[in-house]
């Protein structure tokens, strides 16, 4: 299955702002298509005839699809999916309901997200959790094997893994990772946030219990918006994040509270419902257009990029791994970050800058202290490819 010339056409049609930008920031936040801006205008606009309660009502329907819709989207089932304002919001919220204790482990890898790093940190300075990272492999991203049997020696409180980093096109092997730690029943969750709605994503196949992504990036959602999975292992486990409120939880009586028996443990009450129907529609375009065909366009479409940034010999191409997606990073020796970034913008050509404070392991290995980002999606061309290196190399020479 892939996306043909036809469709990349009704594509682009529905993404007004290509006529005017060449975006390639889709890591960062992507062009939103017109169903998706439609849904959340209609909202707003009912909301400013109404008021706040009473459109809420009337869509209500419109706004409890979110989660049907979000479990089709990583084969789940809908009590297991909780919202969340954003990716960060959802891991914080799943990670303060795992009761560590002084000397838990936490395993990680050298390419976990830079907040879910800091969270860690948080963890072990107030619960005496221990952290470990894994090995990296040689040809880059986390060595599976050796932190495979490292979850079988130590059998960990909790394995965490982010499938892609933001800041580089790195692929990490999840799926292996998760194999094992269903074999120790140890705590797995996985940060998908620059993978929803660039990969196919399977929570059964994955076996983690727990998994976070946004909205605003390949999802091409409003930003506002996120989502959690988690299984029905954990909610069985009746554990529930801090703190909860009359959505997340019961209150029986004065003196005692129930957390919800679903998903809906890990929310809070208060949303904005224009950006959960921008949402929804979200999720809907993306599994129309079929998320193999999105990978597979990604995938080539960063494979072009980084052969046509390499043919310049002072460009470094720094992206490492045995499977790469749509995140392309280079650097650019002796030229201010921030100034070629505003040159960039000022030619209404988007990409963004990764500093080395966002990937300390990774960074301080391939010895750069940022990379410009370049991130495609499906409903960028060739041709914007050629224009955005022509551009680049007008500004380096």
């Amino acid at each position: 299955m892939s996306i043909s010339t036809a469709q990349l056409h009704l594509l682009r049609q529905d993404t007004p702002a290509c006529l005017d930008v060449i975006h390639f920031n889709n890591a960062g936040a992507s062009l939103t298509a017109l169903p998706v801006q439609q849904a959340v205008q209609e909202h707003l606009q009912l909301e400013y005839k109404l008021g706040g309660y009473e459109a809420a009502a009337i869509h209500a329907e419109k706004s409890q699809a979110f989660y049907p819709t979000v479990a089709e989207l990583l084969n789940a089932q809908p009590h297991q999916i909780a919202f969340a304002t954003s990716a960060t919001d959802a891991y914080n919220r799943a990670l303060t309901s795992i009761p560590f204790k002084p000397g838990d482990l936490i395993l990680t890898t050298e390419n976990d997200y830079v907040s879910n790093q800091i969270a860690f940190l948080q963890v072990a300075k107030r619960f005496g959790a221990k952290i470990q990272v894994a090995p990296e492999s040689p040809a880059g991203g986390v060595d599976v094997e050796a932190m495979c049997q490292l979850i079988r020696d130590q059998v960990p409180r909790l394995v965490a893994v982010t499938h892609m980093p933001t800041s580089s096109g790195l692929i990490q092997d999840i799926y292996t990772i998760g194999k094992v730690c269903r074999e120790v029943d140890t705590l797995y969750i996985v940060d998908a946030c620059q993978t929803a709605g660039q990969l196919p994503l399977d929570v059964q196949a994955i076996g983690c219990d727990f998994l976070t992504a946004t909205f605003r990036k390949f999802l091409r959602g409003p930003r506002g918006t996120g989502f959690l999975y988690a299984s029905d292992r954990v909610l069985q486990h009746k554990t529930a994040p801090l703190y909860l409120d009359l959505h997340s939880a019961d209150w029986p009586t004065a003196d005692h509270y129930l957390p919800q028996a679903d998903a809906r443990r890990y929310e809070l009450w208060e949303r904005n419902h224009a950006l959960v129907h921008g949402a929804v529609a979200a999720a809907q375009y993306a599994l129309s257009v079929g998320l193999t065909a999105v990978a597979q366009r990604t995938t080539d479409l960063a494979k072009q990029l980084r052969l046509a940034l390499a043919d310049h010999t002072s460009i470094q191409v720094m992206d490492k791994g045995e499977n790469l997606g749509a995140i392309v990073t280079c650097y650019l020796p002796n030229h201010d970050p921030k100034a070629l970034l505003t040159q960039l913008r000022k030619k209404k050509i988007h990409t963004s800058i990764s500093w080395g404070t966002y990937a300390h392991y990774d960074f301080n290995r391939k010895n750069i202290p940022w990379v410009l980002r370049l991130s495609p999606h499906y409903y960028n061309t060739t041709e914007e490819i050629k224009n955005l290196t022509k551009e680049i190399f007008k500004i380096i020479c």
